[in-house]
């Protein structure tokens, strides 16, 4: 059976989720992962509020979709982030602004509601963000001490280890985004971040390749490295557009900015090599969604997200059940 083909609905929270939910099925998704913004899902109305959760799944139903995931990247981030410079405000209420401290608090306790919420909608996966007090130390210059960068995965731990203690009585996963700003963005510090925890089960990975490939870091070698931590999978395409002059670094230039050396493309147009991806999770035995993250600065969206999901559905394949050339053996 092919996997459910969803659509990440954080790129779209400026519609109503009755718009998108009704676009998403013309445009033949089977499903949406509704974002923790907007107004797709309001967690504590959620952990809180059989009708709300009705409501919800209601509006998905009435257009034939499912959901498989949530995500709630933006309260996530908050919980490991320092957030002294005032750009990750906007995640938290207005009147924590400027207190790192206190917004820090509140995401905790956000993302155990997000917890609670997932598994009143019958949710399995919660995707999102964990933030890093590390990643701004990512370039050892003025130098930086093996025991600052231990601390930072220290620190990780003591604020994750609550809300993971929540996921796991109410039996749902949390699944990381491997991604630059976290904890994790490359196998290594994904091993370190699942050692920071204690191997627990409730942590694992919202596998996406684009964060990955503009790294040059091999997808394929990520899930065969974690096979039982995939909980999750997106779509999402990359180019590295190295052309002599640009960097890897992007050069302090926005996404979609001529001269970037890299950016994020409509899935098909990148250079990531879906195939042996879909090879690997089959491998893996992941069945779960291939949620598409739409995300490509010079294409029109909507164009986009039902191109996507076309591409989805001809790259998916299952994997044989069969040697190939068995009837040619004498048995």
């Amino acid at each position: 059976m092919a996997r459910p083909v969803t659509l990440f609905t954080g790129q779209w929270a400026d519609l109503p989720l009755e718009v998108l939910a009704e676009k998403a099925a013309a445009w033949g998704y089977d499903g949406l992962e509704l974002a923790c913004w907007g107004d797709h899902l309001d967690v504590n109305q959620a952990a809180a509020d059989p009708a709300y959760v009705k409501k919800q799944l209601g509006i998905l139903e009435k257009h034939g979709l499912g959901v498989w995931a949530i995500s709630n990247h933006l309260a996530g981030q908050l919980v490991c982030d320092p957030n002294n410079d005032g750009r990750t405000d906007m995640f938290a209420p207005d009147e924590l602004a400027g207190d790192p401290e206190g917004q820090r608090q509140w995401a905790i306790e956000q993302m155990k509601q997000t917890a609670r919420a997932a598994a009143n909608l019958g949710v399995e996966v919660v995707n999102g963000f964990t933030g890093s007090s590390i990643w701004h130390l990512l370039y050892s210059f003025p130098p930086v001490s093996a025991e600052m960068v231990e601390a930072g995965y220290r620190f990780f731990a003591e604020n994750w280890g609550p809300i993971l203690d929540v996921f796991g009585e109410v039996g749902v996963k949390f699944a990381l985004e491997v991604h630059p700003t976290e904890i994790a963005y490359d196998i290594i510090t994904a091993e370190r971040a699942i050692e920071a925890i204690g191997g627990r089960e409730e942590f694992g990975f919202n596998f996406d390749p684009s964060h990955l490939h503009w790294q040059m870091v091999d997808p394929v070698v990520f899930i065969n490295t974690f096979p039982d931590r995939i909980y999750h999978c997106h779509m999402k395409d990359a180019a590295v557009t190295l052309d002599g002059r640009s960097g890897i670094l992007s050069s302090h230039l926005d996404f979609g900015q001529p001269g970037r050396g890299w950016d994020f493309r409509s899935l098909g147009h990148g250079g990531v090599n879906f195939e042996e991806i879909i090879r690997a999770l089959n491998r893996a035995g992941y069945d779960g969604p291939l949620s598409v993250e739409w995300e490509d600065s010079g294409m029109d969206r909507e164009h986009g997200a039902r191109e996507a999901c076309e591409f989805v559905r001809e790259v998916d394949f299952p994997p044989s059940e069969i040697k190939f050339d068995a009837q040619m053996q004498n048995e």
